[in-house]
């Protein structure tokens, strides 16, 4: 997500596009940060401590996912901002959910379920666990829950419900991290 991220601000800069929307539930972006001017010297930071450890492995093929100085200096100057539109709406992800399938969106059967489209999040889930001792979903989900988003119930269900082990295992292979 943060190459995502990186690329979308990098277009935007280079087009003088001052705002940049993303698609976060409420729990992610909650109403205090749902409109933030981006803020050059956190990029910039932000940016160094992933690109020297991915120079090493990729070097300069890395580059063009990254933000030049020139970028840094227009952000540091403009008023660039990031919009979270969802933060401002009535969400419910069942009437989303709803909403899509009638559209023929089908959920997918190899993802976990706080994911509807990444391989990686089960596995990333399931090292955080053992790593932290807690789910890395735990305070977004407590938010949806405190702000009436999502039972409670349905708040431990999805931190609760088990990884698939078998996706798990394919990305650990797909990764080179067979133990």
């Amino acid at each position: 997500m943060g190459i995502v991220k990186s690329i979308t601000l990098k277009l935007a800069l280079e087009k003088n596009i001052p705002f940049i929307g993303y698609g976060w539930s409420p729990g992610q972006a909650p109403v205090q940060s749902s409109v933030m001017k981006i803020n050059a010297d956190f990029i910039r930071s932000s940016q160094k401590s992933f690109y020297n450890p991915l120079h090493k492995i990729a070097g300069d093929d890395i580059n063009p996912y990254f933000l030049d100085e020139s970028h840094l200096e227009k952000l540091a100057t403009g008023n660039y901002y990031n919009v979270h539109p969802l933060a401002f709406l009535d969400y419910s992800e069942d009437v989303i959910f709803k909403r899509i399938s009638e559209l023929g969106w089908e959920p997918p059967r190899d993802t976990d379920s706080n994911s509807s489209n990444c391989l990686l999040n089960g596995f990333a889930n399931q090292t955080h666990i053992n790593q932290h001792g807690f789910h890395p979903y735990a305070f977004e989900i407590a938010g949806l829950v405190r702000s009436g988003v999502m039972s409670r119930e349905d708040g431990i269900e999805k931190i609760e419900a088990p990884q698939n082990e078998a996706i798990i295992r394919q990305v650990k292979q797909k990764l080179g991290l067979n133990r």
